[in-house]
């Protein structure tokens, strides 16, 4: 698998490409800057196939549909519970001064231990809750790499003051399903650098070792 991070609304949500040897990828949290997104992913010669999104907060998913409709490739994820902030796009987009933007449905929830295809790359699906009740993490484990949205970041974790976040809920998936993963996989933010889990695991001051 290879992979590019693609910064993108004037929040630099790390949107990610996804592609396997035969140039078959994905765009994961597609925030926003469709035209852009999609000149790099002809530029690379891919194919995209689908969109994969960690959760429905707006600088993650502003340039899904538009994506959907020039492509004709399906929205996976993430969660059923995140319907609640897809519902409020519009509200959001004027709250935050991003382009009008539409409430939408994906073609597929996930669901905690479901698998998703892109071409040869296989992920493994992890709900984690905490900062919106629907959030996904995309996990492969041939190379060690986690996508996790806001859920975690170098040096501290998503936000959990919004409508329906959950400060307990997001602490136990990080500890409980996410740092048992392996110190060693890395793992791709919403926004900021990447890091790894032991890192993590280890220094970071709201969920580490030394945070009890």
């Amino acid at each position: 698998m290879e992979f590019t991070i693609l910064p993108v609304t004037p929040y630099q949500q790390n949107c990610s490409l996804v592609w396997d040897a035969g140039g078959r990828a994905a765009l994961i949290d597609p925030g926003g800057e469709a035209a852009y997104l999609l000149d790099e992913v002809r530029s690379r010669g891919l194919t995209l196939q689908s969109i994969l999104l960690t959760h429905g907060h707006l600088d993650h998913v502003g340039a899904a549909v538009e994506l959907r409709e020039v492509l004709g490739v399906p929205l996976i994820g993430p969660q059923r519970a995140e319907q609640f902030w897809l519902d409020l796009l519009p509200q959001q987009a004027e709250l935050f001064g991003f382009p009008p933007a539409t409430a939408f449905t994906p073609d597929q929830w996930l669901s905690d231990g479901d698998q998703v295809e892109v071409g040869s790359i296989r992920f493994d699906v992890l709900h984690c809750p905490g900062h919106t009740p629907g959030h996904v993490v995309f996990y492969q484990a041939d190379a060690r790499l986690a996508f996790v949205g806001d859920v975690l970041f170098k040096g501290s974790i998503g936000r959990t003051d919004f409508p329906r976040g959950d400060h307990a809920a997001l602490i136990a998936a990080i500890r409980d399903k996410l740092f048992p993963l392996g110190d060693d996989v890395r793992f791709v933010p919403g926004h900021g650098a990447m890091s790894t889990f032991g890192r993590e695991r280890r220094d970071n001051p709201f969920v580490g070792s030394a945070a009890d």
